[in-house]
């Protein structure tokens, strides 16, 4: 099918990879090559991209802006589930493939293109969640896969491909880690950073100040939810988008949101990481806070029961499959109660719950008090204790005690 292609659409960031990937495309396939950028929230980074895919050979470029469907459609509905991979990673790169593959499909449809392309290595994670995503939405779709192509096999090599074709890029041999930006998250891997032991250079760090230049004062802010959704900061109303970026500002600005990490990748060797997730760690912190105070302790216990499932599903590349929609409205149905304002004292890394409040809210001051009260008969704890014992003392009685 590829010797008949007449066009394909390139996810294209500006970075190296996909600088190289518009030359090589138009060498081996000789069609017109389209190029495709998600705005998710890159930054000053989409400023050059235009000019640049049109100056080495794509025919067309499409920029699109997609932050705040990025915000509502993708990152709410995470946030509402609390999901983390291994326990540390916030997401923010898995969660953004497929809504970029989804547009990349929709203007492929567009243009009349018979195929797709990424700049996805052949041992990552998003070579797989881009091409998940481009089956389930155009199952006839061509896709190429420059990385398990050809024989430029390393970074450097790329970097002398560039050099001889003049195309300028955004790395050197000398600093050649790779970063990847978003209106969510920067991660950061490969070059230096390959060795676990190696500590990252201060003047990596893009979105965070360090704990030990953040303020010496603590900073409080005030989060109001709404069925799981945060909808204002200090009670001024924002779109998911904006919400998110005022978060960045105020977690990069206190040293809240970097880890380094030794994760599982999905094709199976490990990778080591480097996230700043500002915004991201303070709504999680906020929401399982708000939680705390309206949310049924049995529902919470199935919910995060499904929070590694549900964060592996993200991970590895499955946001459009059955199993993920049907989690989603599993998780969203525990949220229709979750309404209520966080506050929260951010401080040189630390993002600390310093009050929560509800209208509508399954504490009780006058049951938890330790004064005296005319609602909870204590005497009833002896009942509750010796049936929970029942089954542990017929353990006992037969096969001795532990």
């Amino acid at each position: 099918m590829t010797d008949k292609l007449n066009k394909i659409v390139l996810a294209y960031s500006g970075g190296l990879d996909t600088s190289v990937i518009i030359q090589w495309l138009k060498e081996k396939y000789h069609c017109e090559i389209i190029a495709y950028c998600a705005d998710i929230g890159q930054g000053a980074e989409l400023e050059p991209v235009r000019e640049k895919a049109l100056a080495t050979g794509a025919s067309k470029v499409f920029v699109e802006d997609l932050k705040e469907e990025f915000a509502q459609d993708f990152l709410f509905p995470m946030l509402r589930a609390n999901a983390f991979y291994e326990n540390h990673y916030l997401l923010g790169t898995s969660i953004a493939r497929p809504l970029i593959a989804k547009e990349q499909i929709r203007i492929a449809n567009q243009e009349g293109a018979e195929g797709v392309s990424h700049g996805a290595t052949g041992k990552g994670n998003d070579q797989v969640r881009f091409e998940l995503t481009y089956m389930i939405l155009k199952p006839d779709v061509v896709i190429i896969a420059p990385w398990r192509e050809w024989d430029l096999d390393s970074r450097s090599s790329l970097i002398d491909y560039a050099t001889k074709h003049n195309i300028p890029v955004p790395v050197t041999k000398k600093k050649p880690y790779s970063m990847d930006r978003n209106l969510f998250h920067i991660s950061y891997e490969g070059g230096v950073l390959e060795d676990p032991w190696y500590e990252p250079d201060a003047d990596m760090f893009l979105m965070t100040k360090s704990p030990e230049a953040a303020p010496d004062k603590p900073t409080y802010i005030e989060i109001t939810y709404q069925q799981g959704n945060p909808i204002a900061i200090n009670g001024e109303a924002m779109s998911p988008a904006n919400l998110i970026a005022t978060l960045n500002e105020y977690g990069g600005e206190n040293g809240i949101g970097r880890i380094d990490i030794v994760e599982n990748r999905f094709v199976g060797m490990k990778s080591r990481g480097v996230y700043e997730t500002p915004g991201g760690t303070i709504l999680h912190a906020a929401h399982r806070a708000l939680e705390t105070l309206v949310m049924d302790r049995e529902i919470m216990f199935l919910r995060d029961s499904l929070i590694p499932t549900y964060a592996r599903i993200i991970y590895n590349g499955l946001w459009y499959s059955p199993e993920r929609e049907l989690l989603q409205k599993t998780i969203d149905d525990t949220q229709i109660h979750v309404n209520g304002t966080v506050r929260l004292k951010l401080y040189k890394g630390n993002c600390i719950p310093a009050g929560v409040k509800a209208e509508k809210s399954l504490y009780s001051k006058d049951m938890a008090s330790f004064e005296k009260d005319d609602i909870y008969r204590q005497a009833d704890a002896e009942g509750f204790i010796r049936l929970n014992a029942l089954r542990l003392k017929l353990y006992s009685q037969t096969f001795g005690n532990m």
